[in-house]
């Protein structure tokens, strides 16, 4: 890493410290479905010919999953990141249930990240949600438009003017071009929209897309953005988003001024090595993890459904998809535990 950069974070995790606790924590995004109306982002998955050639606008996930997901949420202390899934993807009366149903289960009014917003929607999803997201990607002009040809910025500015009532956040992805210089595009853009939230997010090559040979950003250059971030806005809250194969970087991610991770897939790798190895990296860098991703707390599951009190045919539902959650997380568990052992 050169000199400058190495500064450049030292300086933005003084600000942090200046400016907030000592802690951070895991946020989880709840995806309601894998279809997107667009489609034609190229770094995306969904972008992908595999991908239309076998999901439609069926290829919803069910509402137990996403009902799981939220109390898992809700009991090992992880934050709801927000609510997506591509462009278009329900009628408005089956997102308002889902919607009404996760802040139910998590106890929390929740961010919604799911394309732009009209008006009168936003006015009927005001009593459970708190933030909207807008999924800018990357923020100069003429590399937007050739990398998200079919989701100009335009009307994502005009969703924020309507948006008096809620908080406000977007999402931007570091290695699909951008260049340093670009940065006061995005110091302006945060500005002007009076952001209190941002999420990066580092590019993970797919197969099938223009990037599916290269490897993401390198690490320090991930940093930089979320340093220089930091820097010019000590108060905003930053999201670095990992991976399963960049989760060595969380520790880095917090010291260059983030807030918190997210994108790591903890249902999946809940109490696996790589999770410990992320706890511990928060210690290092003097920051406490509120909640957790390796340990299970001791509760009785079937009874933390059942004060729900959804109907009976979906908790029944809840109940059996739970199951799945946790039998694969104690099995990952006990794995990393005998492993140690010998």
């Amino acid at each position: 890493m050169d000199k400058e950069t190495q500064q450049l974070i030292e300086q933005a995790n003084q600000v942090y410290k200046d400016n907030f606790p000592n802690t951070t924590w895991y946020g989880r995004c709840i995806f309601l479905s894998w279809y997107c109306d667009i489609g034609t982002c190229k770094f995306c998955f969904r972008s992908t010919i595999k991908h239309k050639v076998q999901h439609a606008k069926t290829a919803k996930r069910s509402l137990s999953s996403d009902l799981v997901e939220a109390l898992l949420c809700k009991k090992l202390g992880w934050r709801i990141e927000f609510l997506t899934g591509g462009y278009r993807i329900f009628p408005k009366e089956e997102m308002l249930e889902r919607i009404k149903l996760i802040s139910k289960v998590y106890g929390e009014k929740i961010w919604l990240n799911i394309g732009v917003i009209e008006k009168e929607d936003l006015e009927t999803f005001k009593p459970y949600v708190k933030g909207i997201v807008s999924s800018i990607e990357t923020i100069e002009p003429k590399l937007h438009n050739e990398i998200c040809p079919d989701k100009p910025i335009q009307p994502y500015e005009e969703m924020f003017e309507k948006t008096k009532d809620f908080q406000k956040s977007m999402t931007m992805v570091i290695g699909l071009g951008e260049k340093k210089e670009d940065f006061p595009l995005l110091k302006n853009f945060i500005k002007k929209h009076n952001l209190e939230r941002i999420t990066f997010y580092a590019l993970k090559p797919v197969k099938g897309t223009i990037f599916e040979h290269g490897n993401g950003p390198k690490t320090e250059d991930y940093l930089w953005w979320i340093a220089k971030t930091r820097i010019n806005f000590p108060k905003l809250e930053i999201i670095a988003g990992t991976t399963a194969r960049r989760y060595e970087e969380v520790g880095s991610l917090l010291k260059a001024g983030a807030n918190a991770f997210t994108k790591f897939p903890a249902t999946k790798m809940f109490g696996t090595k790589e999770a410990f190895k992320i706890e511990e990296d928060i210690k290092s860098v003097n920051r406490k993890l509120k909640g957790t991703i390796t340990k299970l707390p001791d509760l009785d599951w079937n009874k933390e459904v059942e004060l729900l009190e959804l109907n009976e045919e979906l908790e029944n539902e809840v109940k059996e998809k739970l199951e799945i959650y946790l039998k694969r997380i104690k099995a990952n568990y006990s794995k990393t535990m005998e492993n140690n052992i010998n």
